[in-house]
């Protein structure tokens, strides 16, 4: 029985244009190892073991994939069993680089992914007698440009995660720690429509000022600023991010200024968000915003990365990032203060470019909500 999210015809597009671009950028072989990439382009799920799993495409040649016995009847659940993949099993005592061989053929150019790890990579290259590459910008560029049914998931998760956050005053209080808060927070993630959890912080008061401070047994106090940032996989491994920033009781007039002047940051660098712009020009939106209210320095990270099967990946919304992004990427936008030793604040929300300008899939209020 198939467990894929989408038809098999989607991950046959994929799988398709990846060998286009391998072919563009002269590489005559892929080979993709577990991870995010693999579930990208035929639904499998895992991570990296001693035991090789790969998959092997490129121009001209028939997708192949190389798995251990033991993991047959699981990967013929996936696109690779929907579309009748050639596969190559093996047990222990066998090579299975042999069989990597065998798919990829006569070869001067070979790509891997960038998480399958040196374990495989150099027996890899000494089997196949070249000196391998990545095959990130090959695999990055086909994972950046979602599709409609990518995007679809990542509309749910954004509404499951708003859902989430809209029950959070529903935990977050003074008298409670950090934890008992994360653990409430946790549960409704999943409850709300996620599979799996993938982070929880919540940084009240002077833990705020980490930007990825997680949680941690402070107990909570009258008055604290808490960013909570959260996040989890939808059913189709698709992933949510938001965070929002709260307020136990009243806030200070200056938590409150300095908040408000956060808001309008993040709205700047969604403005930015559209097509043919670059990365750094909307990183740019935010970061004006703050120094001109005399905040930039209080602005420590990257404005936002994108998100799709991984929580992150390309492309990073970064000073210096003159990647022109086109309709149909998703990223984050989540400038963020952090003042040490008292308090700090971040704002998020995923966009997706359309024709004209950026599609928000997060609606939940932006500015500081009193608890």
């Amino acid at each position: 029985m198939s467990t894929l999210p989408f038809p098999a015809s989607v991950y046959a597009a994929r799988l398709d244009r990846a060998a286009v671009l391998a072919a563009d950028a002269g590489l005559d072989a892929i080979i993709v190892g577990p991870g995010p990439d693999l579930q990208y382009l035929v639904g499998v799920e895992g991570d990296t073991i001693e035991r090789l799993t790969a998959l092997v495409l490129g121009p001209g040649i028939v997708p192949a994939v190389v798995v251990p016995r033991m993991e047959l009847a699981k990967v013929r659940t996936t696109a690779v069993g929907e579309l009748g993949l050639t596969l190559a099993d093996w047990v222990d005592g066998e090579n299975p680089y042999d069989l990597v061989a065998s798919a990829v053929g006569a070869a001067s150019r070979v790509g891997v992914s960038d998480a399958l790890p040196a374990l495989h990579v150099i027996p890899l290259a000494d089997r196949l007698g070249v000196r391998v590459e990545l095959a990130t910008p090959v695999l990055r560029e086909s994972r950046m440009i979602k599709d409609a049914e990518e995007i679809a998931e990542l509309r749910r998760a954004g509404a499951a995660i708003d859902a989430v956050h809209g029950r959070v005053r529903e935990w977050l209080r003074a008298g409670r720690t950090e934890r008992e808060v994360a653990a409430d927070i946790a549960e409704a993630i999943v409850a709300e429509g996620h599979r799996t959890v993938e982070f929880v912080i919540v940084g009240s008061g002077p833990n705020g000022a980490d930007p990825h401070h997680e949680v941690s047994d402070r107990v909570i106090e009258d008055g604290d600023v808490v960013v909570v940032d959260i996040g989890g996989a939808v059913p189709s491994g698709y992933n949510s991010d938001s965070t929002r920033t709260y307020v136990v009781g009243a806030p200070s007039p200056e938590a409150s200024e300095r908040i408000a002047v956060l808001a309008r940051a993040q709205q700047a660098a969604v403005d930015a968000a559209r097509p043919g712009a670059t990365a750094s020009q909307v990183d740019a939106a935010a970061r004006q915003v703050l120094a001109d209210a005399g905040l930039g320095e209080a602005f420590l990270h990257r404005t936002g990365h994108g998100i799709g099967v991984s929580v992150h990946e390309e492309p990073y919304i970064a000073p210096g990032n003159d990647l022109v992004l086109r309709e149909g990427m998703a990223f984050s936008i989540e400038p963020g203060i952090y003042f040490a030793g008292e308090w700090g604040a971040r704002i998020e929300d995923i966009v997706v470019l359309t024709a004209d300008g950026c599609e928000r899939l997060n609606v939940a209020p932006h500015a500081l909500t009193a608890v």
